[in-house]
C-alpha cells in the first residue's frame, strides 16, 4: 500500500501483531522528567465525534491531574495538519497527539524537523524509527469489546438481517465490523448483513438516512459506527450497537451495548516514557486491547435482563477467556461485504 511517500505492506504490518517496535529512546537531553508537559491535541472533526472524544476525555484528565497542560485544534483539514503541526512545535509543545490518517507522508516529515517534540499519532502504519524516532503511532485496537458487542447482537436480532453504518472501509473501521460480525455468528449463525460506508467521519444526516435504507429493506437492529445511526434506529423502533462510546443515556430504549474504546492506557503510557526520557517510536496500538485495559463492553443498563441469558453467559466466557490469553478475536482489516 502507498501513502505518499510510504510504501509499506498492510499485511506485513499485521504480522507484527501487537508487539511493539522498539527504537532509540530521545536524547537525555530533550525530553526529560517535568513537572507539567505542554501537550497540544490536533484533531481533523470536532471533540464530540466519537473517536477523537476518546483522546480528548483522556487529555483533559491528565490535565485535570496536572500531567499535562492540555490544549487543541478542532476541525483541521488534512492539508492543513502540517501547519498545525509546526505552529504547535514552534510554540514549545513537548507532546502531539491527533490522528494523521489523511496526511501520513506530510507529518511524518514535520515529525522529523522537531526532534526534540513527542508525537503520539492515530496512523494506519507501524512507527518507522529510522526516520522518526520520536514518533509513536496509536490506533483503536478494540476488536475485543466489538466482538462481545456482536454475541448481544446475534441474540437480539429477531429476523438475523443486521445493518451496518460505517465512515470510510480502513483498517481501522474495519477490523471492529469484522470482529463485530464474527459475535453475532456466534449466537446467531444465519445473520445476514448490510454493510454501507458514509464516506465521511462526522456526517449524522447522511448515516442517519443510509440507516433508514437499510431499515426499509428489513434490517431490524444497527451496528451504529457513525452518529446518525442510533437516531435512525430510534425513530423505527428498532435497537442499535454503538461503537467507542456509550450512548445508551441518550438512547435507553435503543442502545443495547457498546464497544468502549479508553484511551487513557495510550496516553498515560506516553507521558510516563515522557517523564521516563524513554519516548520512542513504538506501537501504542497494544494500549487498545482489552488486556491492557483500552476497550470493554459497555454496561447493559436498561437492558439488563432483557438480553438473553445464554448470550450474556458467553461474553463473560469469551471476556474472561480474553483477559486471560486462552482466546483471541482477529484483526482483520479486509474490507467487510454485505452478505
Amino acid at each position: 500500500m502507498t501513502k505518499g511517500n510510504l510504501q509499506i505492506s498492510r499485511r506485513a504490518l499485521l504480522a507484527l501483531g501487537g508487539a511493539a517496535i522498539m527504537a532509540p529512546a530521545l536524547g537525555a537531553g530533550r525530553l526529560m522528567a517535568q513537572d507539567v508537559i505542554k501537550m497540544a491535541g490536533i484533531y481533523t472533526v470536532p471533540v464530540e465525534q466519537q473517536w477523537v472524544s476518546r483522546i480528548h476525555i483522556a487529555a483533559e484528565a491528565a490535565k485535570a491531574a496536572g500531567a499535562v497542560d492540555y490544549t487543541y485544534t478542532e476541525n483541521v483539514a488534512n492539508t492543513d495538519y502540517p501547519r498545525v503541526m509546526r505552529e504547535y512545535c514552534e510554540a514549545g509543545v513537548k507532546l502531539i497527539v491527533g490522528e494523521i490518517f489523511g496526511a501520513e507522508a506530510e507529518a511524518r516529515e514535520v515529525c522529523a524537523e522537531y526532534p526534540d517534540v513527542a508525537f503520539l499519532l492515530g496512523s494506519s502504519f507501524m512507527p518507522d524509527a529510522a526516520a522518526n524516532p520520536n514518533l509513536a503511532v496509536f490506533d483503536n485496537y478494540i476488536q475485543d469489546a466489538s466482538y462481545l458487542s456482536g454475541i448481544i447482537a446475534g441474540a437480539m436480532t429477531t429476523t438475523g438481517k443486521i445493518g451496518m453504518v460505517g465512515g470510510f472501509p480502513i483498517p481501522e473501521v474495519n477490523r471492529l465490523m469484522n470482529a463485530f460480525m464474527a459475535g453475532v455468528r456466534e449466537t446467531k449463525p444465519d445473520a445476514t448483513f448490510q454493510v454501507s460506508f458514509i464516506g465521511s467521519w462526522f456526517d449524522p444526516p447522511k448515516a442517519k438516512e443510509t440507516a433508514f435504507a437499510m431499515i426499509d429493506a428489513g434490517a431490524d437492529l444497527l451496528y451504529a459506527e457513525r452518529f446518525g445511526v442510533a437516531d435512525a434506529a430510534k425513530e423505527r423502533g428498532i435497537l442499535a450497537i454503538g461503537n467507542v462510546i456509550d450512548t445508551q443515556a441518550d438512547y435507553p430504549d435503543t442502545v443495547v451495548a457498546s464497544a468502549l474504546w479508553h484511551f487513557e492506557p495510550t496516553l498515560n503510557a506516553a507521558i510516563a516514557a515522557i517523564q521516563g526520557g524513554t519516548f520512542a517510536a513504538d506501537n501504542y496500538g497494544v494500549y487498545s486491547y482489552m488486556k491492557a485495559g483500552g476497550c470493554s463492553l459497555a454496561p447493559l443498563g436498561t437492558f439488563e435482563g432483557k438480553v438473553p441469558e445464554a448470550a450474556t453467559r458467553l461474553v463473560a466466557e469469551r471476556q474472561a477467556a480474553i483477559m486471560d490469553g486462552s482466546f483471541t478475536v482477529a484483526v482483520d482489516d479486509s474490507e467487510p461485504k454485505s452478505s
